[in-house]
């Protein structure tokens, strides 16, 4: 560890003695007498013994109240995936989310950020850390990556969904190592009674959305359906002609399956369809048209804060060019198709005294881009093998098992700016890697210290043998109150998508500089209490990857033709964090919670390309009275240094609004409220209506997404606040 690296350290640890000071004193003062006396509603776990004297834990986890924090319950840590925080079906609703980036978005160590607001790429930041390098699991079975990654949480349906489970941490998941910063793993809920499930909502901004859920268990199982379709226009806030939000059409289908027996197993499974097409920028209303001929619609470069002194273009600030706009074209037009078909299945039964359960998973995803003048298509295929057997063996819970998955890419596009040449192969891959993994769990000192320790090894038809080790200790001090070490590692393939920087779009080939995978070394501490009224959760977080995978599109070759260089940083990123989050249930019908984090960053410019904040900070209230459910939070964000996540290192920052203004160098503190109301007819019918961003703060009041450099060059990446502005919904909930 570096000096630096110490010094942040020792700032962490001055400040977050306080913060576990408070939270140990509340715990203390509540767990008390925990060792003699058992909360109504806490955990409890049956074990079932074995021929061999081990152990193999059934666990019920009862809920605790309306708490939005969930007990370190015994047995915890014997899953392969070990998970940090949970959202159930019932915290999903009361949020009003669409979909896995609206449900998960706004926790503590979780966050969501846009990556373009052209295209509205989204992706889950867990510990902030870049958002390819969280996994999205259905059901264990990690299905998404690249092409497939940037719009695949908007694309899973809520409806049918138990809970969703967070895992933070590269060594939270043992089956997914590609999860640097850790895994969103959908559980989708065994239905046990005929339901038929409906909602119809509508809201501003074109706002349609319609859900249908319908579940019939049968004799030995249960089969699920649903349909989904959500449409939302683009937002068009300072009226300059070109979106700060995309716009979308979106409709997908599926199916579930659950068998009881079939040859001893107990399977479940399903397949889902997406088909959805999105557009932002300078569009015109007719897709289809703007398909056909790659063309948008002019801006207006005088209209909104920094707007240029003249409507038909602006000028390059070094040299005080006037720039015309460009025979109706400005290049930020962009339209994407979307076609994806997915199935995941998977069995286990007992084999003597042990669990074998054996996975599997399929998809092919399909992506067609149109930009003005360009186009980018690509075709992605992915499968997945899975076996592992547990069981028990002198006192230990033993997991053993192998995988196989593969993964193929293929694109061709038109590069260079306004209908380049045609360039196929723009940035293909085929990674094909089996694994070996194997893991231990035991309890100690009377089932009160946990330990799963775990390896596993992945052969890499690329980048060779690559060793993952992970440990977790889990300890419960009372029956309430527990603390938890962690330490992993993990590693990914690098991908050279293009939605990682579009800048690739200016040049003609990629250059692969690569050859080493992206490693993650994660160190982690957190300490929980919960009782059935209050819950109180503290963590800490180290998070240090290597040979980061960047993208240089203003490199040239040994000619001077424009390439886009796809290399690894020099130096590693160290992002830490420490997060606090505690909720209290003040009445049967009140509960109160409230959260914060703080991070620091240590990175080379060109790593971390997206500002984030140094601080957040939460609190909510959740009200259930009766007929009546009321939801209000409060999402505050600390500053950014813009000029260090968007600069080159040497101090400027090189962005100019298109008056040749400076952009800012730092982003304000800014706040958030969201507010929901749900109020049930009968046990069938219940009406809703919600505000998100009531008081409607956008950064484009302050200052545009778009900036220009030196040169006058465009782009559209200076992203730190909303951009959609108030958004309000109302809808009909029917459940029979």
């Amino acid at each position: 560890m570096s000096a630096s690296d110490r010094r942040a350290l020792r700032r962490f640890f001055m400040a977050a003695p306080t913060a576990l000071a408070l939270a140990s004193w509340a715990m203390c003062a509540q767990a008390h007498d925990g060792h003699h006396h058992e909360p109504e509603r806490v955990a409890r776990v049956k074990t079932t013994a074995s021929k061999e004297g081990g152990t193999l834990p059934e666990v019920t986890v009862h809920s605790l109240g309306t708490s939005t924090q969930r007990q370190m319950r015994p047995g915890a840590l014997r899953d392969d995936i070990v998970m940090t925080e949970s959202v159930s079906a019932r915290a999903i609703e009361k949020t009003g989310a669409t979909n896995v980036n609206e449900a998960v978005d706004k926790n503590p160590g979780v966050a969501v950020q846009v990556e373009c607001s052209i295209c509205n790429v989204r992706n889950v930041l867990l510990n902030n850390l870049p958002g390819r390098y969280t996994t999205l699991l259905i059901d264990g079975i990690p299905m998404y990556s690249s092409v497939s990654s940037a719009y695949g949480l908007d694309s899973v349906g809520l409806y049918g969904v138990e809970r969703i489970d967070i895992a933070r941490g590269a060594g939270a998941s043992l089956i997914a190592p590609e999860a640097l910063a850790g895994t969103v793993n959908i559980v989708t809920k065994r239905p046990t009674r005929d339901e038929a499930q409906m909602r119809v909502q509508g809201g501003n901004f074109g706002a349609r959305r319609l859900d249908v859920f319908l579940a019939k268990p049968l004799q030995g199982g249960a089969v699920t359906a649903a349909v989904h379709y959500d449409r939302h226009n683009s937002v068009d806030g300072n009226g300059d002609g070109i979106s700060e939000y995309t716009g979308y059409d979106r409709r997908m289908g599926g199916m579930g399956w659950f068998l009881d027996d079939v040859g001893g197993f107990k399977m479940r499974g399903r397949f889902d369809l997406v088909d959805e097409k999105r557009g932002g920028g300078a569009l015109g209303r007719d897709y289809q048209a703007i398909k056909d001929n790659m063309s948008g619609n002019p801006f207006d470069f005088s209209r909104g804060a920094g707007g240029s002194p003249r409507p038909d273009g602006w000028y390059a600030p070094d040299s005080g060019d006037f720039l015309p706009y460009d025979s109706g074209r400005g290049g930020f037009s962009e339209i994407i198709f979307t076609k994806r078909a997915q199935i995941v299945h998977q069995g286990e039964r007992r084999l003597g005294d042990g669990r074998l359960r054996l996975a599997m998973g399929a998809a092919q995803h399909k992506q067609d881009s149109f930009y003005e003048g360009d186009y980018y298509f690509a075709k992605q295929r992915q499968y997945y093998l899975d076996g592992n057997y547990q069981f028990p063996a002198a006192g230990w819970l033993i997991t053993a098992g192998a995988s196989w998955r593969y993964e193929d890419l293929r694109s061709h596009g038109t590069l260079g700016a306004q209908g380049g040449a045609p360039v196929v192969g723009l940035d293909n891959y085929t990674f094909r890697t089996p694994a070996l993994y194997l893991q231990g769990y035991r309890t100690f000192l009377g089932d009160r210290l946990e330990l799963n320790a775990s390896v596993r090894v992945d052969r890499h038809n690329e980048y060779g043998t690559i060793v993952s080790p992970r440990a977790n200790l889990l300890y419960h001090h009372t029956a309430h109150l527990s603390s938890r070490l962690s330490a992993g590692k993990g590693f990914r393939a690098p991908t050279s998508f293009f939605e990682q920087d579009h800048g690739i779009l200016s040049t003609t080939r990629i250059v692969r500089e690569v050859t080493k995978p992206e490693v993650s070394e994660n160190l982690s501490y957190a300490l929980n209490f919960a009782d059935d009224r209050f819950a109180v959760t503290t963590s800490y977080n180290y998070n240090r990857i290597k040979h980061m995978a960047v993208l240089d599109s203003g490199a040239q070759d040994a000619q001077g033709n424009p390439i886009t260089l796809f290399t690894s940083a020099k130096r590693p990123v160290t992002v830490q964090g420490v997060d606090v989050n505690a909720s209290y249930q003040l009445t049967p019908s009140l509960t109160l919670s409230a959260g914060g984090e703080l991070y620091h960053y240590k990175f080379d410019p060109g790593t971390l390309v997206f500002a984030r904040p140094k601080s957040r900070f939460f609190a909510s209230v959740d009200f259930e009275q009766g007929p009546w459910t009321l939801t209000a939070k409060v999402n505050v964000t600390g500053p950014m240094d813009l000029k260090k996540f968007h600069g080159d290192g040497s101090g400027e920052q090189g962005r100019y609004n298109f008056d040749g203004t400076k952009k800012r160098d730092k982003s304000p503190t800014f706040a958030t409220v969201d507010v929901r109301g749900q109020y049930s007819i009968s046990k069938n019918v219940s009406l809703y209506l919600g505000v998100d961003n009531l008081f409607n703060y956008r950064q484009v009041d302050k200052e545009s997404f778009l900036w220009i450099n030196g040169d006058g060059e465009m782009d559209v990446t200076h992203l730190w606040g909303p951009n959609r502005g108030r958004y309000i919904y109302a809808g009909v909930k029917l459940d029979f």
